[in-house]
């Protein structure tokens, strides 16, 4: 990994430019687009098709986010309190670290419960029971929850909420709509705390114009953790050690996406997610294999990419592995351009906000890029 101060991926950012609600329709959000060259161009994700040629192909992420975020009630002699768990790794069947809140009062082998807080209602289904087992820093907790596998997910489905990210929940009131607004059109494997953002912005009807261009559509796995969103804290890239995720790349989608980059058509990524899905299972000539397991591959400037061409996703945070990714695939002074003029030309940010297709210059291996 090339050394690189992470203030050098700093940048300002107005608070009126994060959005706090997703673009309707999804796909009127505008879309910056950053050619080969640097250049930029305005545009808007309906016009995706404009930019893609027959022959390509487009890779979504498939994941589901739970209702990762649950509110609970912590009972000490007659003492009780409000709590707020954000689910954020799942550890076995029964067991999540969660961040919670507040995490300092909490004690080893104390007991929360989840959704009904009355002892005696006669449903059990109201409510969901958790012990701490342990206590990390930062409001970290290893809770152990009274079900396990199947009837804990169900638990979790039926009792929580969106898990927005701090920058929206700070900022508004949870909306019933975040449950449907959080997902994207692909969701189908539950597994996911955060969302691959960049999804967010499809529809059927822009779908169907993609296929009509002759561009195929593709289904990869990476389960979105909470730490895929956060700051990096350290002072050089090299000291930040990379969360990890469970992803998936089954057969038949890798013999097809090597297919198509052999016919000279482009693999282009929805999301960084499903990026460092394809880029952890391809090996060194740029070849797809079959990948089931965890990555925690950590993209910086200096990375040389094996098979991703082009990149839609959204505007990230400062000092993020995102944007370390995304200066990575289109050069920091590049992206450091980009987010200048797209906050300048009123562009919205991070989760639901508006979206960037960067394209390389030149093919990501040997294979078959065309001109």
């Amino acid at each position: 990994m090339t050394a690189m101060r992470v203030d050098a991926f700093d940048f300002v950012l107005p608070a009126e430019r994060i959005a706090l609600a997703p673009a309707n329709p999804r796909d009127s959000a505008r879309m910056l687009v950053v050619g080969a060259d640097g250049g930029l161009k305005d545009a808007h994700v309906r016009d995706l098709p404009d930019f893609l040629a027959p022959g390509d192909a487009l890779v979504v992420n498939d994941t589901r986010v739970i209702a990762a975020r649950l509110e609970g009630t912590r009972v000490r002699a007659d003492a009780v309190a409000s709590v707020e768990a954000t689910l954020i790794e799942r550890v076995d069947d029964c067991r999540w670290r969660a961040l919670v809140r507040p995490a300092k009062r909490l004690r080893v082998g104390e007991r929360i419960r989840f959704g009904e807080a009355n002892e005696s209602t006669a449903c059990l289904l109201a409510a969901l029971d958790a012990e701490v087992e342990d206590k990390g820093e930062a409001g970290e907790v290893l809770l152990r929850f009274d079900f396990a596998g199947a009837a804990l997910d169900e638990a979790i489905e039926r009792l929580g909420s969106a898990p927005l990210p701090p920058y929206i929940a700070s900022r508004r009131a949870l909306s019933p709509s975040d449950r449907a607004d959080y997902q994207t059109m692909f969701a189908m494997k539950p597994g996911a705390v955060a969302a691959p953002t960049a999804g967010l912005h499809f529809t059927p009807p822009l779908v169907a114009r993609l296929a009509a261009r002759g561009v195929s559509l593709h289904r990869v796995t990476l389960h979105v953790g909470a730490g895929t969103f956060a700051p990096v804290r350290a002072e050089d890239t090299r000291d930040h050690k990379m969360h990890w995720e469970w992803g998936s790349l089954d057969a038949a989608t890798a013999e097809k996406l090597n297919a198509v980059r052999e016919a000279g058509g482009r693999i282009v990524c929805v999301g960084t997610t499903s990026a460092r899905l394809l880029e952890s299972a391809a090996d060194e000539h740029g070849r797809l294999r079959v990948f089931s397991g965890r990555t925690d591959l950590f993209i910086t400037p200096g990375y040389k990419f094996r098979c991703v061409d082009a990149l839609m996703t959204n505007f990230h945070l400062p000092r993020s592995t995102l944007f370390m990714l995304v200066s990575a695939f289109s050069g920091l002074e590049t992206m450091r351009a980009a987010y200048a003029h797209a906050v300048e030309a009123g562009y919205r940010f991070y989760s639901y906000g508006d979206a960037c297709l960067l394209i390389r210059a030149g093919p990501a291996s040997p294979r078959g890029r065309r001109p």
